[in-house]
């Protein structure tokens, strides 16, 4: 094991932290754990609940559907709506209608 720092071999362990190990660099003296997990929902998830927002669904019923919190969906389709490109699909901008 390396640091994650200072790339040092010189570790110890140095206790738990949410259940996992913690270690300790010597050198640098900077803790952390051998193993991070993901946290949050999987993408599957977030696509289910957003395309269940845009069928119409409230975000109380898409929480009550999948058991995501409807804090979460809300910030969801912000994050959507923000990624969102405001200049128009099209190439050319359409010619107003000419006088006769």
């Amino acid at each position: 094991m390396i640091c994650p720092d200072c790339q040092s071999t010189k570790i110890n362990k140095n206790g738990l932290k949410r259940g996992k190990q913690n270690h300790i660099c010597l050198a640098c003296r900077r803790q952390f754990i051998d193993i991070y997990s993901n946290r949050g929902y999987p993408q599957e998830v977030k696509k289910h609940c957003l395309h269940l927002y845009l069928e119409g669904k409230g975000f109380r019923r898409i929480e009550r559907l999948t058991g995501v919190s409807h804090n979460t969906v809300i910030n969801w389709v912000k994050e959507a709506g923000n990624s969102r490109s405001t200049e128009p699909d099209y190439d050319e901008i359409p010619e107003i209608a000419k006088e006769r």
